[in-house]
């Protein structure tokens, strides 16, 4: 009999071990092409593989949820719960991030020739984005409801960025299941309560490649930042250190604090436990930097080792990856003040109040998925009449930074998901009351 090395462990194994060679490569002879062409592909497969789950599982875990409901007063309930913590919880991250960015000022110590190099280095993809932007502006205040509903129902769920509009269709049609005759609703209702069973077995083959693919996310990354001078990710990171570690300290104290202090007041169970339980999540949230990635695995945590009923699970958790982003709000709040920090502007009461409204709508707007909250953030900046050029500032970092931020995200939903399930008495007492096949399974036969 020998111990099984726990998933998260492997993740964890694969991060350091992918981060390792990174440096490697770009500090010796060995081609970046190497890492390029051979080693990230398996990352890209791993990725690929948990989007391809994703939509599916959202459309079938939520018809599920809401059929499951029982009766529309519970979903209205359940439903009321679970908006009004995502937009407090969001607005409480972007306070948070205001609040440090103001009192630390770390774009004020940013150099002039610094300022310069990343604004050149970066013109082309700022272009790219602030076009995507002004695409966003252009349009009616009320258009993100109008994009809410699919013209083509088949055709949004063909793209992970529709997201929302298939968690709208997935909400009507559980909606129809309670209202229709339950003779008719229960074939269809069997369906795709088979259909998410099939999707969670098929999220345990794609864990199998979770350390591989994770080892060659981080490696390629590295490759990548560093490009053709190996002294540039270290420099332009150092550069932009206090920006970071005020977006950093912003997130850990999201995590550390008002997390805990939720889960404290609305439920019984630990954090500790809460935060060992999460972490496969948590990692995989951290190389993917997708929180509509991660859901499957998530999902399977939040039902198999914190004990939240999967009619809760299946209608929180799909939201919060869609709608719920602290992390990605928080970040917006404090790259907004720094860059009119560097470039010597100074923002208004009123300015930074509109911050918090634009990050609050920007993160119910933003997909799930790597590099969409900096499209976000240029609608913070022009909102407040900061030039949308000075995200080149903040590219360097903002890579690395997203995998924190997705963490964080990522977090908040279980949160959320565990607060809602406690309220509504859908919690046991006793915490780790199932076994998990990511924490659990330590030890199997193995051949000699």
């Amino acid at each position: 009999m020998r111990k099984k090395i726990p998933l998260h462990t492997q993740i964890i194994a694969g991060l350091v071990l992918g981060l390792a060679f990174g440096l490697i490569v770009i500090r010796t002879d060995i081609p970046s092409s190497f890492t390029i062409d051979f080693i990230k592909p398996i990352g890209t497969i791993f990725i690929n593989g948990l989007k391809m789950i994703a939509m599916p599982l959202v459309l079938a875990s939520l018809i599920i949820g809401v059929s499951n409901l029982g009766d529309i007063s519970k979903l209205s309930r359940i439903g009321g719960k679970t908006i009004f913590t995502f937009i407090l919880t969001t607005i409480v991250a972007i306070t948070i991030g205001l609040t440090l960015v103001n009192v630390f000022k770390p774009g004020k110590s940013l150099p002039v020739e610094t300022r310069e190099s990343l604004m050149a280095l970066y013109e082309g993809d700022v272009s790219k984005k602030s076009d995507a932007a002004a695409k966003f502006q252009e349009q009616s205040p009320l258009q993100p409801i109008v994009d809410m509903v699919p013209e083509n129902f088949f055709m949004a769920t063909t793209d992970n960025a529709a997201m929302l509009q298939v968690v709208f269709f997935a909400i009507i049609a559980g909606i129809a299941l309670l209202q229709i005759p339950k003779s008719k609703a229960a074939p269809v209702i069997a369906f795709f309560d088979g259909f998410n069973d099939v999707i969670i077995q098929i999220v345990n083959y794609i864990m199998l490649i979770a350390p591989y693919g994770v080892f060659a996310l981080m490696a390629s990354l590295i490759v990548e930042i560093a490009g053709d001078n190996p002294d540039s990710a270290f420099d332009l990171l150092y550069a932009l250190l206090k920006y970071s570690l005020i977006v950093l300290g912003g997130l850990f104290f999201m995590m550390l604090v008002i997390y805990p202090l939720l889960l404290k007041s609305f439920t019984k169970v630990p954090y500790m436990q809460f935060f060992r339980s999460i972490r496969p999540a948590q990692l995989l949230a951290f190389s993917t930097s997708s929180s509509s990635a991660t859901l499957p695995v998530t999902m399977k945590i939040a039902e198999e080792e914190l004990g939240v009923s999967e009619e809760i699970s299946s209608f929180v958790l799909p939201l919060g990856a869609t709608i719920n982003m602290n992390g990605t709000s928080l970040y917006q709040s404090v790259a907004a003040v720094f860059i009119a920090q560097a470039l010597g502007m100074e923002l208004s009461f009123s300015q930074q109040l509109m911050i918090v409204l634009t990050s609050t709508l920007a993160a119910i707007g933003s997909a799930g998925v790597p590099g969409a909250g900096l499209i976000m953030l240029i609608v913070v900046l022009e909102s407040i009449g900061v030039p949308a050029a000075g995200i080149a500032l903040i590219m360097a970092p903002d890579r690395i930074l997203d995998m924190f931020r997705t963490v964080i995200n990522v977090t908040g939903d279980v949160v959320v998901t565990t607060v809602v399930a406690s309220t509504e008495g859908e919690l046991p007492e006793g915490l780790l009351h199932k076994s998990n096949p990511f924490t659990a399974n330590e030890s199997v036969q193995e051949g000699s």
